[in-house]
């Protein structure tokens, strides 16, 4: 069914700026089912992704939808729906789900933007794109993103919140992620086991099951890190191994497989 726009509804807005935000370029316009949305705030293009007021979206495929400022982030509530987005965060939250986009959350006019993509994702709408016009075309699905609960194995989850806060419990989200990417890539490769529990507890590998810091409770970032990568947030790519090059400067990994990346005090390897 088609959703109207409801024209009285305003851009949750903020007296914010962030600091050293991406540059953009000229924005392009939006459609929803094949009709031109009112955007609150022009869309813009950031390292080739499109960012759009989120409200300006919701409020045409969710006409019941509300917005709130609550505990320093803006709570979207519909039925079926409840979507949170935090100023700064690499991330939204759609019904539990853990949603990354590297360049983060921006704000222009004092108006929240997120990616389309990502907005769309967890809206239920597919996204295309008019190559003729360049328009970003929305197009209206059965309802909003499956919930965390429903998504999310929970064995798969509490052993990988568990590694990442051991490996990286004081690293940045980015890395943290990337040590979820480390296991979860081993556990889809021939060469390791192929469950999350079967990676982190290969005999030798990891120090944390060594030593017992695998069974500490995991940070609240450290169980966000694992709901975004089991959400295919990936920040270390192909990478199967990690090492810390200040206690292993000499590690077989970085002798023998090809380097990816450093991200806070881990180097990950291919």
């Amino acid at each position: 069914m088609k959703k109207r726009v409801l024209s009285a509804v305003l851009c949750l807005t903020m007296v914010i700026a962030l600091a050293g935000q991406a540059t953009a370029v000229e924005s392009p316009s939006i459609r929803l089912d094949g009709e031109t949305l009112p955007m609150e705030t022009a869309p813009v293009v950031i390292n080739r992704t499109t960012y759009v007021c989120y409200w300006s979206v919701v409020r045409a495929m969710y006409p019941d939808a509300t917005a709130a400022w609550e505990n320093g982030q803006a709570v979207v509530r519909a039925e079926g729906l409840t979507l949170t987005i935090q100023l700064g965060a690499k991330y939204l939250v759609a019904n539990g789900r853990y949603l990354y986009f590297p360049d983060g959350v921006q704000v222009r006019d004092g108006n929240i933007l997120v990616p389309v993509r990502t907005l769309a994702h967890a809206l239920g709408a597919d996204v295309t794109w008019d190559s003729g016009s360049g328009a970003v075309e929305l197009h209206s699905g059965t309802g909003p993103i499956l919930s965390g609960d429903q998504y999310y194995n929970a064995d798969n989850l509490y052993w990988l919140s568990h590694i990442i806060y051991a490996e990286s419990g004081n690293q940045p989200l980015d890395g943290k992620i990337a040590v979820g990417n480390v296991v979860l890539n081993r556990m889809n490769s021939p060469m390791f086991p192929n469950t999350v529990y079967g990676v982190v507890f290969q005999r030798n590998q990891f120090t944390p099951v060594a030593n017992g810091s695998i069974y500490l409770e995991p940070n609240e970032e450290s169980v966000a890190a694992a709901k975004l990568c089991m959400d295919g947030a990936n920040t270390a790519g192909s990478s199967l191994y990690f090492v810390n090059p200040r206690t292993a400067p000499n590690s077989w990994a970085s002798r023998n497989r090809p380097y990816v990346a450093t991200i806070g005090a881990h180097a990950f390897f291919g």
